[in-house]
């Protein structure tokens, strides 16, 4: 490796970064000298938390299949200036509605245009990211994680039954990219947050805290860590994996 490329500022493109773990992540990597390109809904904030100007936030509908193609587009020539290189793209944007009051969703009380919006966002949305993104990962050979849940592996007495579904099959894709991406030198795993303390917590959280072997709630900085590990040469033969970060509470 040259010189040049040891002091390369590598390139993060994350989705989801406006709250809770992706706003721990932002700050993770921005303290290691990334560069950090954020997506979401929403346009840049004046008051960001974080150092970085609109110029590497990129406001984007992932409900929206044409919208996602079109920002795809838009990231692919905002990596140009660095060479067209991503070292590594973290899919963390998710939507997990509730009914009235915050009631659990289940089969039967989810309508079918909510199942299709949460599987778009939490599922096809990283398909359709990975796969547009893929020339300048393989470049960097870097790495995709992509961010699932305890609820895709059993019933969760919050998390409707659509987003749990659509965890457990991105927990299914995370394998099936690592077979195909791995290939090309693209490492892809996922990690499974349990209960963090983030704004999305539901009331009665207090009752699963009891029954985690850790005995409370995550942090997001702890996760983040997480994140940065699979990007980093530190897992560089880790592939495939599907990492729990829950105090135990799957056990």
């Amino acid at each position: 490796m040259s010189t040049q490329d040891k002091s390369e500022r590598k390139t993060l493109i994350l989705t989801g970064a406006s709250r809770g773990i992706g706003h721990a992540t932002v700050k993770r990597f921005s303290s290691a000298g990334w560069r950090v390109i954020t997506c979401s809904r929403h346009p840049f904030p004046e008051d960001c938390p974080w150092e970085m100007g609109p110029e590497d936030h990129i406001q984007v509908d992932l409900a929206d299949p044409k919208n996602t193609e079109e920002a795809i587009a838009v990231m692919r020539e905002r990596l140009k200036d660095q060479g067209s290189r991503l070292h590594a793209l973290v899919n963390n944007a998710a939507i997990s509605p509730k009914g009235p009051g915050g009631a659990r969703l289940n089969v039967f009380s989810t309508d079918m245009e909510t199942w299709h919006k949460v599987f778009q966002v939490n599922f096809f949305a990283p398909v359709m990211l990975a796969r547009g993104l893929v020339d300048e990962l393989k470049a960097a050979q870097g790495s995709v994680v992509n961010v699932t849940s305890i609820a895709g592996m059993r019933v969760h007495p919050f998390a409707g039954s659509a987003y749990a579904t659509s965890k457990s099959a991105l927990a299914g894709l995370t394998r099936e990219m690592a077979a195909d991406f791995g290939r090309l030198g693209i490492r892809v795993n996922a990690i499974a947050p349990g209960e963090i303390d983030t704004a999305i917590l539901s009331p009665g959280t207090e009752k699963i805290v009891a029954e985690i072997p850790m005995q409370r709630l995550g942090k997001p900085e702890e996760v983040a860590r997480t994140i940065y590990f699979l990007c980093t040469d530190q897992s560089s033969y880790v592939n495939g994996a599907e990492i729990h970060i829950n105090g135990g509470q799957h056990v």
